[in-house]
């Protein structure tokens, strides 16, 4: 699978100084880091700020959401030319939080998920189910439908920049995890719904992290996985030590 991946979501956390100070903190901490990639997805008003304090880090500037339309009476939307003035290189769509929180939608993702491709983002587009949904038996249902839908209309080289996120929502912030086996078993069959549409080589070159409550503590285990390619980090992305603990896991694979 190639390098993996760590994405830090941080949510509706910090301010702007406090954005800038914490990566002064991860600078003086993420040393000798050479394969892994590493992202961070900020709050919009901190992307101005971080833009210039992440130079020369290795960290990319990331979104946590990029509007379908160029431009318009989208009140709380921000756009794709906003966003690229800032500096941003990913942008999260999709988050469970979005859905069930703020009404997003497949389609909604989808359109989002356009617009970020064809501005030239790398869309981290996040899947799950819910738990109700697993003690139903619909996790692969729900991955399908969901992993389909955000994909709808894209060519082969377009779905190879797309980065999927498999966040059980029952793991989010809850405590629990999926344990390193079942999360691996889950993201091999998010990428056979992605070759069934375009085909095992463009099924390998995607990106498919594990979002459920990834910390310092169960990273390595998870990292370990054969079909997991990184980690699309919430709480943990929220404490500098954790963080690198996390990169450092992932940079000894």
């Amino acid at each position: 699978m190639g390098n993996k991946l760590i994405a830090g979501n941080w949510k509706m956390n910090f301010t702007v100084a406090e954005s800038v100070d914490f990566i002064g903190r991860v600078k003086s901490l993420i040393k000798n880091v050479h394969k892994t990639g590493m992202c961070i997805c900020a709050p919009f008003t901190s992307l101005h700020a971080l833009s210039g304090a992440l130079r020369g880090t290795g960290i990319a500037l990331g979104a946590q959401n990029i509007a379908w339309a160029d431009k318009g009476a989208f009140t709380g939307e921000i756009n794709a030319a906003q966003l690229k003035e800032a500096g941003v290189e990913y942008t999260v769509i999709g988050h469970s939080e979005r859905r069930h929180m703020f009404g997003e939608t497949d389609e909604t993702v989808r359109l989002r998920t356009a617009a970020a491709l064809k501005n030239g983002f790398a869309p981290i587009v996040c899947v799950g189910e819910t738990d109700a949904e697993r003690t139903a038996g619909k996790t692969e249902s729900v991955l399908k439908r969901q992993t389909v839908a955000a994909l709808t209309g894209l060519s082969a080289a377009d779905a190879e920049k797309t980065v999927f996120a498999y966040e059980p929502v029952w793991a989010i912030g809850t405590g629990k995890n999926a344990t390193p086996a079942d999360a691996d078993g889950t993201v091999k069959f998010i990428r056979g719904t992605v070759a069934a549409l375009y085909g095992a080589a463009t099924a390998e070159k995607i990106k498919i992290l594990y979002g459920g409550s990834m910390n310092a503590a169960n990273c390595a285990d998870l990292l370990a996985m054969p079909h997991i390619d990184g980690g699309l980090i919430g709480g943990a992305s929220l404490k500098a030590e954790d963080f690198n603990t996390i990169i450092q896991a992932a940079e000894r694979l």
